[in-house]
């Protein structure tokens, strides 16, 4: 299994290409995007996003919620599919977050490396 993170906003290099956020990026136009597909089931709810970022936010409790809202069909559904992606070649997680090693993202890489 290839995967590999990269921001929205870099150029494209190669890969299937999917994005990982719930919004859309700021600032970007959607034909400028180069998208394969733009996975929102595996983003956080709005709820826990509001959450995370408000004054009560801390990462390690996210974290663990974020897990519980993986677990929802839906989201194994995309986590499945994704999965599938990256075993016919290199899957690229698009996410327009400054620190992705300190937000969602890391939590789904480590979901997306446990087996289905």
């Amino acid at each position: 299994m290839s995967v590999r993170v990269e921001r929205v906003y870099e150029a494209p290099d190669g890969g299937v290409r999917v994005l990982v956020d719930r919004l859309w990026p700021r600032g970007l136009k959607k034909e400028d995007a180069h998208l394969d597909r733009w996975a929102k089931e595996v983003a956080p709810s709005t709820e826990l996003r509001h959450w995370f970022h408000g004054p009560d936010g801390e990462y390690q409790e996210f974290a663990r919620r974020y897990r519980a809202e993986l677990d929802a069909p839906q989201a194994q559904d995309e986590l499945d599919d994704l999965r599938e992606l990256a075993a016919k070649g290199d899957l690229v997680l698009l996410t327009a977050v400054k620190e992705p090693s300190h937000s969602h993202v890391s939590v789904l890489l480590e979901r997306l490396e446990q087996p289905g």
